[in-house]
C-alpha cells in the first residue's frame, strides 16, 4: 500500500526524524490559510499523488508571497499529472501539502528496501539526490553505496556513520544523519514498510538534516496489525477494480491487454501471462484468486474482469490441488450463468478430479472451451479473438 508525501512525513515526525513544516490542503482557501499559518518567507505548493516526477509535470512550485500561493494552488488542484511513474494516462491531484521553504545546501538520496539475494533489509545513500536514483544507478553506479542490516542486531551507528561518509555529509553534521538514519530504519521495520525512500535528504544552510520528500510503501500482508497505516489509505488514488478485488481478497492488477486472465497462483499467473504473449496475445491483467477459489471469489473475479472494456476474451488457468477441479468447474458454470458471459472463454484445469471437471464443462451447454495444457488454452483463447 502507498501512501502520500505528507503521511509519510507525519510519521517520520511521530520517530523524531527531521521534516519541514507542512499542512494538507483540499481547496484553494484551504492552501491559502495553511500559509498564513506557516508564516514562513517561502512556501512550497506540492500536488499529492501516489506517483514520484510531480515536479517535472508541474506539481512542485515554489511560492514566495499568498498571492502565488493562491495562484499555484488553483493551477494544481485538479490537473491531471502526467509523470514516469502514472503511465500517459496520468492522476487527478485532489490535495496539496502547502509546506515551509528550505534554504538547501546540498540534496542527497537515502533509500530502503529488502534484499531478496541477502535476506536482508538494505540501505542505500548517495550524494546525487534530487534525481532519479534508477539513473544514477545506470549512469554512475559507483556513487550508490550500501550497507546490509544484520536482522539480529538491527542498523547499527557505525554503519550509518560509514554511509553518511560515503556520501559526503559535511563531517559537522553526520552525527544528525545519523540520527536521521536510524530512525528512518526504525519506521522501515516497525511499520512493515517494504519501500522507503527519502529523495531528497537535504542539508540546509542553518545545519539542518531533513527529509525533503518521503515516499513508503508498505507490507500489505501486514496492516492487520497497522490500523493507524491503513488509515492512510486514499482509495481515490487506487484503480477501482484492485479495490474491489481486495474486498474479496483477490490480488488483481490491471493491464493494457484484451485477454482477461484468472488463475490461482502468482507464479501461475505470470507463467499464464508469458505464454498468452508467447503467442500474440496481450493480457488484460493479473488476477490471483487464490488456493481457495470458491464459487462467490470466481464470480466476482469474473466482474472485476468483465468491468475493463478492454477484455474481449477470458483465459481461466486453475490447478486444483487444494481445491478439487469438479469443485473449480461448478463455480466457474455458476458465475458464467450469473454475469452472463458471452465472450470467449477458454478454460485449463488440471489437478485433482480434472476429468470430471472437464466433463462438467463440456456438458454445460455454455460457450467454455476446455484447454488440455496451459499452452493449449493460451493458443485457443488467441486465436478465438482473432477470429
Amino acid at each position: 500500500m502507498n501512501i502520500h508525501e505528507y503521511q509519510g512525513k507525519e510519521i517520520l515526525r511521530n520517530y523524531s526524524v527531521s521534516v519541514p513544516k507542512g499542512i494538507v490542503a483540499f481547496s484553494v482557501e484551504e492552501a491559502e490559510e495553511a500559509s498564513k499559518e506557516l508564516g514562513t518567507a517561502v512556501t512550497v505548493v506540492k500536488a499529492q499523488i501516489h506517483a514520484g516526477g510531480r515536479g517535472k509535470a508541474g506539481g512542485v512550485k515554489v511560492a514566495r508571497n499568498l498571492e502565488e500561493v493562491r495562484a499555484y494552488a488553483g493551477e494544481i488542484l485538479g490537473k491531471c499529472l502526467v509523470t514516469h511513474q502514472t503511465g500517459p494516462e496520468g492522476k487527478v491531484v485532489k490535495r496539496l501539502l502547502i509546506e515551509e521553504g528550505c534554504n538547501i545546501k546540498k540534496e542527497y538520496y537515502i533509500g530502503m528496501v529488502l534484499d531478496r539475494s541477502t535476506s536482508r533489509v538494505v540501505m542505500m545513500g548517495s550524494e546525487e539526490g534530487g534525481t532519479e536514483i534508477e539513473e544514477v544507478a545506470e549512469h554512475t553506479p559507483e556513487k550508490i553505496f550500501k550497507e546490509i542490516v544484520d536482522p539480529v542486531v538491527g542498523l547499527q551507528g557505525f554503519q550509518a556513520r560509514r554511509l553518511a561518509f560515503n556520501i559526503n555529509i559535511p563531517p559537522e553534521l553526520v552525527g544528525k544523519a545519523v540520527k536521521f538514519m536510524l530512525g528512518l530504519y526504525r519506521v522501515f521495520v516497525e511499520k512493515d514498510c517494504s519501500i522507503a525512500e527519502i529523495n531528497p535528504l537535504v542539508v540546509t544552510a542553518e545545519g539542518d538534516v531533513m527529509a525533503l520528500d518521503a515516499k513508503f510503501n508498505f507490507d500489505s500482508n501486514a496492516l492487520y496489525r497497522h490500523q493507524d497505516i491503513l488509515a492512510y489509505r486514499d482509495l481515490d488514488e487506487e484503480d477501482p477494480k484492485e479495490i474491489a478485488a481486495s474486498e474479496y481478497d483477490l490480488s488483481y492488477i490491471s493491464l493494457d491487454g484484451n485477454i482477461g486472465c484468472m488463475v490461482n497462483g502468482a507464479g501461475l499467473a505470470m507463467a499464464t501471462m508469458d505464454i498468452i504473449k508467447h503467442y500474440g496475445g496481450d493480457p488484460a491483467n493479473f488476477l490471483d484468486v487464490g488456493g481457495g477459489a470458491t464459487a462467490q471469489k470466481v464470480t466476482e473475479a469474473f466482474k472485476i474482469i468483465l468491468s475493463d472494456q478492454n477484455v474481449k476474451g477470458i483465459f481461466v488457468n486453475i490447478f486444483g490441488g487444494i481445491m478439487k477441479c469438479d469443485i473449480i468447474a461448478e463455480g466457474i458454470i455458476e458465475a458464467t450463468k450469473q454475469v452472463g458471459l458471452e465472450l470467449p472463454l477458454v478454460v485449463r484445469l488440471e489437478g485433482t478430479n480434472v476429468e470430471l471437471g472437464k466433463k462438467m464443462l463440456n456438458n454445460s451447454g455454455l460457450n467454455i472451451v476446455t484447454a488440455n495444457s496451459m499452452a493449449d488454452g493460451a493458443e485457443k483463447i488467441v486465436s478465438l479473438l482473432n477470429l
